[in-house]
Formats: C-alpha cells, structure tokens, sequence
C-alpha cells in the first residue's frame, strides 16, 4: 500500500475519533443543561410562590431570573443538540457555530431582563411596603446551596471540554447563587431595621439586577469571539508549530491560523520545504504534517497544509 493511503487512512481515523469525541461530549452537556432546566423550574415556582406570600419583591425578582435561565436552559440545550449533529452537504465544517449563537442569545436574554426588573425594583422602591416574612430566608439559604453545586460541577466540565455554552450555563447557575445572596441581605436588613428599612429589599433586587447584567456582558463576550473567529489564545497555536516543525521534510512553518467551531479546533498552516523535491515527497509531508498535529491534540478537526518552497 502506498506511503500516502496509509496517511490518509490515519487521517480519516484521527477525524472520526475527533468526531465521536464531540458528539459524546455535546451529548454530555445537553444532559447538564436539561437537567439545570428541570432544577430552575422548580426553584422559580418556589421563589416567585414565596415572595408572593412573603411580600418580598426581591425573592419576586429572583425566581423571575431563575424563570429566565429555564429559557436559557432551552436555548442552551437546543443549541448543544444542533452542535451535536455530524458535517453534512451544507455544513461541511460541522454545526458547531450553533453552541455560541446560543450562548450570545442567552446572554441577550439576561441583559433585557435585568433592564426589565431594574425598572421594576425602582418603582416598588417608591411604593408602600409591607416587611418581609423571616422564613422567605429559609427558601434563600436552599437556593444558594443547590444553584452553587450546580455550579461547581457544570464550569469543571465546561472548562475541561472548552464549551463556551457548557460555561455559559454555569455561570446562569452562579449568579442566581449571587442575586439570592444579595436577596438574603436584603431581606435580612429589612426585617432587623424595623419599618424603616422595609424597602431593603428592593434595593437589593436592583444590586441583583446589576450583578445579573455584568453577567450578561460577560457571557456575551467570549461567545462573539467564537463568532467571529477570534484566534485562539493559549499554548494550541504555539504546539501546533512545535509538532509541524519535528515531521522530517519540514524546513519553516511560515504561517499557521486556528479558529474554534463548537469544541474542535481547524487549522491552516504554510509549510516551506525542499524546493527541488517533486510534487508526490511534498504532497507526502503534508500528510505527514497533517496527521502528526491531529494525533497530538485530539481537539483538532482538520489541518490544510500548504506546501512552498523554503526561503534560502
């Protein structure tokens, strides 16, 4: 079998790994996000039911943004489910793009909802109030306390897979961890201050809005890169050149771009060779080039090696 059928069977081998591995892993946070979506469900009716009853409008404010991340939940997990779907005919390169448009969308989503109930919090500020219920703490302190496990364990498997929607998830989960605490301090300054300080609440439901929409903002940010295809950052780049210059052939490695689709990398490089080789050794080291990268990241999907001649 000819030296360059070999290369190629590997690539196609390196390739379908790669493959497998995203879709194990796209199918793996979808899980998260359904299960995150049934969680806020249930403590949006909580808080909302709560500060009903309550007559905490800061507990009120806190399970409408819990309502909003089971939309984001959603989003999130439509998102990670197209993303999971193989290269076809008109999306050759895959449907990873899909993880960061739904992360930009759920960050669009946080940002009008904090506008919303900002509004909302100075308007109940100047209303007549009644002072919360001491056991609205109660549902507070529970809350705190699952939405940061929940945390915890989702940004440990967004940052080892590099999910941009996986950490947009977590970071839902953590700031309704952050604007329940700012709610329990609210609360808990009305009810020690007496008739006076009855509004507390309300000011601290528009601290949680603040926090909500810093939130949004920096959800957003990492997701446009993606986007746009923003080089990546880090070491990817630098072991990328590392790994081309050791193939035997290989005199320079001139140029070299990566961009992210969803969790895998696609790489271009320039490669200088011999230039009084044949055609058949050049196109021979560029599959060697392109199957040396893959086999040492398993993150990268594809490599285009373009052959020249090396400078003298």
């Amino acid at each position: 079998m000819p030296p360059e059928a070999d290369a190629s069977d590997q690539n196609v081998q390196t390739a379908g790994s790669g493959n497998q591995r995203s879709h194990a892993i796209w199918q793996t946070g979808a899980r998260l996000a359904l299960f995150g979506l049934i969680v806020n469900v249930f403590l949006a009716a909580a808080k909302i039911l709560a500060g009903v009853i309550g007559h905490a409008y800061v507990l009120i404010a806190d399970g409408i943004e819990s309502a909003l991340d089971v939309g984001g939940s959603i989003v999130i997990w439509g998102g990670l489910t197209v993303a999971a779907r193989p290269p076809d005919q008109t999306h050759p390169y895959g449907h990873g793009k899909a993880e960061p448009i739904a992360a930009v969308i759920v960050a669009a989503g946080v940002l009008a909802a904090a506008v919303v109930l900002a509004i909302e919090s100075v308007r109940e500020i100047f209303l007549p109030h009644h002072a919360p219920a001491p056991w609205t703490l109660a549902v507070l302190v529970v809350t705190v306390i699952i939405k940061e496990t929940l945390y915890r364990y989702t940004i440990r498997f967004g940052q080892k897979v590099e999910s941009t929607a996986v950490k947009t998830d977590a970071w839902h989960h953590r700031m309704d961890a952050l604007t329940s605490i700012a709610a329990f301090i609210g609360i808990s300054v009305a009810l020690i201050g007496g008739e006076k300080w009855q509004s507390a609440d309300d000011w601290a439901a528009l601290l949680a809005c603040a926090l909500i929409a810093a939130n949004g903002i920096r959800l957003a940010r990492p997701a446009f890169y993606e986007i746009m295809d923003t080089a990546p950052g880090g070491k990817i780049v630098r072991s990328i050149r590392v790994v081309a210059s050791s193939v035997p052939g290989v005199v320079e490695v001139e140029k070299c771009r990566a961009r992210k689709m969803g969790l895998d990398y696609y790489v271009d490089l320039h490669v200088g060779v011999d230039g009084n080789i044949s055609v058949h050794q050049g196109h021979e080291i560029a599959h060697r080039v392109k199957s040396a990268i893959q086999q040492s990241d398993s993150r990268i999907a594809d490599v285009l090696v373009h052959i020249e001649p090396a400078h003298p």
